[in-house]
C-alpha cells in the first residue's frame, strides 16, 4: 500500500511533461505486477515488459475487457462499483474502484483545472437517462458538484422541465454563474418545449441519445442548442465509466485534459501503431487516476489530436473493427 499511495499522492501534483511520462511508466511497472488481467494481455501479446521505456511502448488495454473481466490491480473490497448503462442488450462494463477518494480528488480537481472552483457555479443536471439506474459514475460525480458548489438552488431534475426553466429564470439566478449539464436527448426535449435565456449560462451535453433519440452530428445539435439557449457555445465532457478523469470542451468539440490525463491516438489499422498530431484514429487514453485498476486504455471512440494537448472526438468504431480485442475474452 505505501507504493500505491506515494504514486497518488504525486498523480494530482504533475506540472511538467518529464513528470507525466515518469509516472507513467511507474504506475505502468506497477500494474503489470498486480493487476493479473493487464499483465496476462501483455504476456499474451509477446511483449518483454522490462523493454518497455517510453510512453509510446506501453501497451493500451481494449476497453471491453472491462466487460468481461474483472480490470483491478489491487486486492481492497471494492469501494465502489460503476457500470455503464449497456444500451441495447449489450454487456455492462463495469469499473471496481478501492478507493473512491481518488475518483473524487481527480474530478474535483479536473473540474477546477478547467472551469475553476465549483464554489462559484450554481449546478442544474438534466441527467434522466443516468439517475433511472444504478452504478452511474456521471450521477456520482454530479452529485458531489452540487454538494460542493454552494448554491441551495443546484439539484438534479427529472423530466421535471417546467421547475428548471423557472428555476433558470427565476431572480434568485439572474446574477450567478450556472451550469447545466445534460444529455444531448434530454437537452432538445427541454429546449422543444421552453424557452430559456439567462445571461451567465454554461450549456453541457454529457453524451448522445442512449436510443431515445435519433443520433445527431456534433456541429447539428450544437446549432440548435446555442440557437435555443441564445449562447455562443456549446461545452462538452468526455468522460466514461473506465475512467476517473475527465476531459472538456468549451466549444467546438476541442477537448483539454487535466495534466494527469493523456490522449495517444492510434492508427485504425495496427492498434500498435500511434499516430501524429492531425491525423485521426482510434482514441487511447492514458488516465494516472486509474492507479488501481488500468490507466492505460484502448477505447472505442474515434478521434484526432489538434496539438500535445488538444483532441478532437470524431466518432465510433464498431465492435468488428477493435483488432485485438478478443484476446482473453471468455
Amino acid at each position: 500500500m505505501g507504493e500505491i499511495n506515494s504514486y497518488t499522492g504525486n498523480i494530482f501534483n504533475i506540472h511538467k511533461e518529464r513528470e507525466f511520462e515518469d509516472l507513467a511508466l511507474k504506475i505502468f511497472k506497477y500494474q503489470f505486477q498486480n493487476n493479473k488481467v493487464y499483465k496476462l494481455y501483455i504476456k499474451t501479446l509477446g511483449l518483454d515488459n522490462t523493454k518497455i521505456r517510453k510512453i509510446k511502448d506501453i501497451p493500451f488495454l481494449p476497453i471491453d475487457f472491462f466487460k468481461t473481466h474483472k480490470v483491478v490491480g489491487s486486492t481492497q473490497i471494492p469501494e465502489q462499483i460503476f457500470t455503464s448503462s449497456g444500451t441495447g442488450g449489450a454487456l455492462q462494463s463495469k469499473h471496481f474502484v478501492t478507493d473512491i477518494k481518488v475518483y473524487i480528488r481527480s474530478f474535483l480537481k479536473g473540474f477546477s483545472h478547467h472551469y475553476g472552483e465549483v464554489s462559484n457555479y450554481c449546478i442544474l443536471a438534466l441527467l434522466p437517462s443516468y439517475l433511472e439506474r444504478e452504478g452511474s459514475s456521471l450521477v456520482f460525480m454530479v452529485n458531489e458538484l452540487i454538494k460542493q458548489s454552494n448554491h441551495v438552488e443546484s439539484g438534479f431534475f427529472l423530466d421535471n422541465h417546467a421547475e428548471l426553466v423557472e428555476m433558470l429564470n427565476s431572480k434568485n439566478l439572474k446574477n450567478k454563474n450556472v451550469l447545466l449539464m445534460g444529455v444531448s436527448y434530454a437537452l432538445l426535449d427541454l429546449v422543444e418545449n421552453f424557452s430559456v435565456r439567462h445571461p451567465n449560462l454554461i450549456v453541457m451535453e454529457t453524451g448522445g441519445m442512449k436510443g431515445r433519440r435519433k443520433e445527431l452530428i456534433r456541429e447539428e445539435l450544437h446549432e440548435i442548442l446555442k440557437k435555443v439557449f441564445g449562447i455562443n457555445s456549446i461545452h462538452s465532457e468526455y468522460g466514461m465509466t473506465e475512467l476517473l478523469s475527465q476531459a472538456y470542451s468549451s466549444g467546438e468539440g476541442i477537448f483539454t485534459t487535466p495534466p494527469w490525463m493523456k490522449i495517444l491516438i492510434r492508427d485504425p489499422n495496427d492498434p500498435f501503431q500511434l499516430l501524429e498530431n492531425g491525423q485521426s484514429g482510434g482514441i487511447n487514453v492514458i488516465d494516472l487516476a486509474n492507479i488501481n485498476s488500468c490507466s492505460f486504455i484502448m477505447t472505442q471512440d474515434l478521434g484526432r489530436m489538434t496539438n500535445d494537448n488538444t483532441f478532437e472526438v470524431l466518432g465510433r468504431f464498431d465492435a468488428s473493427d477493435i483488432r485485438g480485442c478478443n484476446l482473453l475474452v471468455d
